[in-house]
């Protein structure tokens, strides 16, 4: 990663930053599209919960939290990109750097433990793992306020010194940094991997199984209907696992290299993709969570499309919901 320093002294001397021009005007308008996409999408999901009651329903805050954290990665990370790429270099100086990271690491661990949360959420509706305990609005807002806190108690320490934030990629946007070999900072990088990505994947990994091994079991005593919900949710799944990983993995297996790997040598194309595929989660989130739900798609559809749905609604194929007895141990499909 570019320190801010270095870059200051490329913009000095006139020197040429990381990536050619070309390159950076084509950054621009990719994460231009992306950018506008992501608050189409994200604000629809918003402005349609705040419009009708029908989906202001408890399985609902946590997709709804997830709009809001995703509209706040594009408008704090993924807009300024655009800008500054754009422009060809860094523009707001060290406190904005600072802010930058700040707020697009709040709100895209915020992002990722609610996709960690809708997983734990399905899984206590449908598996029952808490017996007749029902899911509460309580519920619902106690796991939307523990993303948040969860987040920003790993995102605040490196304003107060322990680990830190700069540009990263081309030295055009800021995030952690993953290449201090301060000991310091090495603790804080390696503390935040495991609890902000390794633990949101290992849960939805743990989640979904559970909910895919229940759904089977319905699928065999419920017939074609349960086993065609059971193909159905089991590619959505998926497609969320898949996304999940798209989106993540490659951001921190560049940071862990560079972590334990400092010397080794990165090409721009390298350091700026795994950066910007991460912040396109924000466009895959609300298409695969929002869009794939009936619910949200009967009033989402007509508000982008003014009043018009080309997808005439369909009678809903209800999923097999499932209750496990804590008496006998048996899953009835009801």
């Amino acid at each position: 990663s570019a320190s801010l320093s270095d870059l200051q002294d490329l913009q000095d001397h006139g020197a040429e930053v990381l990536l050619p021009r070309a390159g950076l005007v084509t950054l621009s308008v990719i994460m231009a599209v992306f950018s506008v996409t992501a608050v189409v999408l994200n604000a629809t999901v918003i402005a349609v919960t705040l419009r009708h009651r029908q989906l202001r329903q408890p399985l609902n805050f946590a997709l709804v939290n997830l709009a809001v954290a995703d509209l706040g990665t594009t408008l704090t990370g993924a807009v300024p990109s655009v800008v500054t790429n754009a422009v060809g270099y860094y523009i707001s100086g060290r406190v904005g750097c600072v802010l930058e990271g700040f707020c697009v690491a709040l709100f895209g661990i915020t992002a990722l433990c609610t996709v960690a949360l809708i997983a734990v959420e399905r899984v206590f509706v449908v598996c029952k793992p808490l017996g007749t305990i029902i899911f509460q609005e309580k519920h619902a807002v106690a796991g939307v306020a523990a993303s948040w806190l969860w987040s920003l108690l790993w995102n605040t320490p490196p304003l107060f010194g322990w680990g830190n934030y700069e540009l990263e990629g081309v030295g055009t946007s800021c995030g952690p940094d993953w290449q201090s070999r301060d000991p310091k900072n090495l603790s804080y990088v390696v503390c935040y991997f495991v609890l902000c990505f390794a633990v949101p994947f290992i849960i939805i990994v743990v989640s979904y199984s559970w909910l895919l091994w229940t759904l089977r079991r319905v699928a065999k005593l419920g017939g074609a209907a349960a086993a065609k919900a059971e193909a159905r949710i089991a590619w959505m799944v998926m497609m969320m696992v898949v996304a999940f990983l798209v989106s993540w993995m490659p951001y921190a297996t560049l940071a862990l290299t560079v972590v334990f790997k400092p010397d080794m040598n990165f090409s721009p194309l390298v350091k700026v993709m795994p950066i910007y595929m991460a912040k396109s989660s924000t466009i895959y989130n609300p298409m695969i969570y929002i869009y794939m739900n009936k619910q949200f798609q009967k009033y989402a559809i007509p508000f982008l499309l003014c009043g018009k749905n080309p997808f005439p609604p369909e009678e809903e194929a209800s999923e097999v919901q499932t209750t496990v007895s804590p008496l006998n141990n048996k899953i009835t499909p009801e």
